[in-house]
Parts: structure tokens; sequence; C-alpha cells
């Protein structure tokens, strides 16, 4: 019989744990039939969860509970849990209630069934996100496929159902504010979707604003690839050549036909226009060295304030 660890990211989630314990407790016991543990993050809530999750690891056992000492995010939190994970298969879930515990054993199947796949991760049939939310995800699909060499094809979602050995590599990878998901997919390549609904948020609103969701898409581009700089670098191939043919057609013009150049108001716009395209460079630059600046500093993705497993 296996051992399956569920792993789950806390952040003000007070008035859905109980079900989502429930819901897993019932899948594993009734329908599965197979030992699990749930590993509860605490994301420093600013609400009663971590209350919520103490009562829950003092009816059973099985619950695992651990608090991080400030915010730290999804990602370390999902570190966090895997480092005291013990199953076979390791399963990372929401706590919104939006990921059915009920769709585990058709992953877990499709894992078990196929010895060739490493990785489930599960497509959402029906998005219940908002719009922005939306396409965001889009967004970082197809951007991640480029970066990544992923099959674009492939969703990245935090839904997943994953062997042993893939959570021990991304362990070993020592890096600043890990991605879970690109992660994944530096680490195999026999990962496939499954499909699965995806419900509505029971409590609250998400907490991925826009703003968050951008952020992220810039930290996901330049800490994996070098497209911002290729980009300026061609701009400024293309200016440098731009204004040297220019140069040879004022030149040409006025000693031919006597025509001088005029025109304050396009020689303003051109300086505002290249000076813009600098400062872009300088900011890409800097978020480049700010990253490896970051990754120098070695700093704990997480900090543990308190645990009981």
């Amino acid at each position: 019989m296996s051992l399956y660890s569920i792993v789950v990211p806390v952040y003000n989630s007070e008035k859905t744990l109980d079900e989502l314990y429930t819901r897993i407790r019932d899948v594993f016991d009734c329908t599965m039939k197979q030992n699990f543990e749930l590993i509860l993050v605490d994301d420093s809530s600013r609400d009663n969860s971590y209350v919520v999750m103490e009562k829950l690891h003092k009816e059973d056992s099985r619950v695992k509970i651990i608090q991080m000492a400030k915010n730290f995010g999804q990602h370390p939190a999902l570190l966090c849990g895997f480092s005291f994970a013990k199953g076979d298969f390791i399963i990372t879930m929401d706590d919104d209630l939006q990921h059915r515990p009920e769709d585990i054993p058709k992953m877990a199947s499709a894992l078990t069934e196929r010895d060739d796949v490493d990785v489930i991760i599960a497509k959402y049939e029906n998005r219940k996100h908002n719009f922005i939310r939306k396409i965001g995800t889009r967004i970082s699909i197809y951007a991640t496929s480029k970066m990544l060499n992923k099959d674009p094809n492939l969703e990245i979602t935090s839904f997943r159902l994953m062997r042993r050995f893939i959570v021990e590599a991304i362990l070993n990878t020592n890096t600043h504010l890990p991605q879970i998901g690109n992660l994944l997919v530096q680490s195999s390549n026999r990962i496939i979707n499954i499909s699965v609904q995806h419900d509505s948020r029971k409590v609250g609103r998400s907490n991925y604003t826009f703003r968050h969701l951008a952020k992220d898409l810039i930290y996901d581009i330049t800490s994996n690839s070098a497209f911002p700089l290729i980009l300026v670098r061609d701009l400024g191939i293309f200016s440098f050549v731009f204004s040297i043919l220019l140069g040879l057609f004022y030149l040409i013009r006025y000693f031919i036909y006597g025509v001088s150049v005029e025109g304050w108001t396009t020689l303003v716009l051109l300086i505002l226009a290249y000076n813009g395209i600098i400062l872009l460079a300088i900011g890409i630059i800097g978020q480049y060295l700010m990253n490896i600046l970051n990754e120098a500093k070695k700093m704990p993705n997480y900090v543990i304030r308190k645990k009981d497993l």
C-alpha cells in the first residue's frame, strides 16, 4: 500500500480547511483505501487558519502542520512541505476548494497505470478564474513554452501528482524564489495533463492580482531567458543601422538637391525615443543584476516558526 503526501499551502483559509480535510480523508479512506498524510503549511495567515490546523492535527495525527515566520509565498510554502513529505507520491493542491479532492483517484490511476509518466498535472475543463487570471495564465503558458522549450499544449497548474524522485530533485535545486512548475519542466519531460473539474471559490477572492501575476511573469522571463536583453540588443542594432541610412539619405539629398534638414519636433521625438530605449535597457539589465544578487545572497526560501508533525 502506497503512502500519498498531500501538501497544501494555507493562507487565510480558516473557513475552508475543515471541508478540505474531510473530503481528502474520505477520498483516501473510502475510495482509494490508501495511506495518506496531509501537510498543511501556513504561509503566515492573518486569520485563524493555524488554530484550525492545530485542531485538525489533534483530531487526526495524519495531519501535519507547519507555520512559517512570514509570508514567503506559495512556492516556498510548497518547498517547505516537500522537505517533510514521506510519501511515495506527492500531491499539491490549493486550500480554496477549487481543486476537487474527488479527482485525486483519477490522477493516481493515470500515474500508476503508466510507468513512463513522472508527473500528472490537472487541466481544468472550465476555469472558474476571473478574466484577468485567465489572460495571465495564457500568457504564462506561452512564455514558459518558449523559455523552457516546453510543449505549448502542456498546461501548468498547481494541482499536481508527482513521483517522489521528482520532488527530491526539486529539493536539491538551490534557487531563489523557485517556481515549482518551471522546476518540474526542467526536471522531466514525462509530464501529462489529466482533465478535471474546476470549482468556484466558496469563500473570499484570489490573492493573485494582476500585479502579482505580472511580477511573477517578469521574474520567470528574466530568470529563465535572455529574451529581453536580446530584444534590446536588436533594437540598438536596428537604431544604429537606421541612423546611418538616414544620415546618408539626408547627406545625398543635401548635395544633390541642396535641401537642408529641418524639424525641431522630429529631433525632440527621436531624442525621447532613444532615451526611452536606453532607460528600458538599463532597467532590464538592473533586473538581471538583481536576480544575480538575490541568488548570491543565498537567503533561505522560507523560515519555519513552529511545526507539529
